[in-house]
């Protein structure tokens, strides 16, 4: 197995999948993961396909059994829901040398190692071109432990192209914000374990709204990523109490790079008028 969640899994094969695979994903990712822990035959008549089709569903995936698949969203769900507490302070077996912060960094540069063979380019050049047209509106949102990578962000987009949003924490503000979202407009939305509903509320919210939502998350796959258009998934796992977001601060940062390189010639105005004023 390559280390993705099935969600991610399904993200990935999303265009490979028949129109019966399609359906059993939809299905999945609309009651993720429980239905997939049901009986096959209960996951067949929700989704609304043959048993046979959820079969070979899950084995497109890359699932030798329905047990196995099974298995791996139990793993999932005990993964996503776990507390800093749960996690523990450090691994088992940790060596006490004194060496921590050269550890520590190593397996930073493993997370963003394995954050790179997990995004596919095409995918982040998509993302990337979609900023740099400028087109429509683009709001940002985090959750709890994400929102600042939403603020730096947006103080980098803002500079570089107009139209920049910024989704309010207060719940009736951001109601209203939500008002003047149009078909056409591009979201961009942060979220790890233990995920924010909040998040994944304003996702549904701009779905209905035919938005183009770009979703940065961790392996597991935030619950927003039902809605999402594009999927950025960075491995946040340290093994500790707390997961790290520098994977998640490193792709931000490659976008604002790769943003303003293909943006150039109406970036550089921005900016030269930003050093003007």
């Amino acid at each position: 197995m390559d280390g993705k969640s099935v969600a991610g899994r399904i993200h990935d094969l999303n265009d490979q999948l028949t129109a019966s695979g399609r359906k059993a994903a939809r299905g999945l990712l609309g009651n993720y993961p429980l239905l997939g822990l049901a009986p096959v035959a209960e996951f067949a008549e929700a989704a609304g396909v043959s048993a046979a089709s959820i079969v070979r569903f899950v084995a497109q995936l890359g699932f030798r059994s329905y047990p196995e698949f099974q298995r791996a969203l139990r793993d999932e769900l005990e993964q996503r829901s776990k507390s800093p507490l749960q996690r523990g302070a450090a691994p088992e077996g940790e060596p006490s040398d004194g060496a921590f912060l050269a550890r520590y960094l190593h397996q930073a540069q493993t997370r963003l190692a394995d954050t790179l063979r997990h995004i596919p380019e095409s995918e982040f050049e998509a993302v990337a071109m979609r900023l740099a047209s400028g087109k429509g509106a683009c709001y940002m949102m985090g959750g709890r432990f994400t929102d600042f990578l939403a603020g730096y962000f947006e103080a980098h987009m803002r500079v570089i192209r107009p139209g920049l949003r910024r989704f309010d924490g207060r719940p009736a503000t951001r109601a209203d914000q939500l008002l003047d979202v149009r078909a056409g407009d591009m979201a961009i939305l942060f979220d790890v374990r233990r995920y924010d509903p909040a998040v994944a509320d304003v996702a549904a919210v701009l779905a209905r709204h035919r938005v183009d939502i770009v979703l940065i998350t961790d392996e597991w796959l935030s619950p927003a990523a039902r809605h999402a258009r594009y999927v950025l998934p960075c491995h946040t796992q340290t093994g500790r109490a707390w997961d790290a977001n520098g994977a998640l601060f490193g792709v931000v940062e490659a976008l604002i790079a790769r943003v303003t390189e293909q943006s150039w010639s109406t970036a550089s105005k921005r900016m030269r008028a930003v050093e003007d004023l």
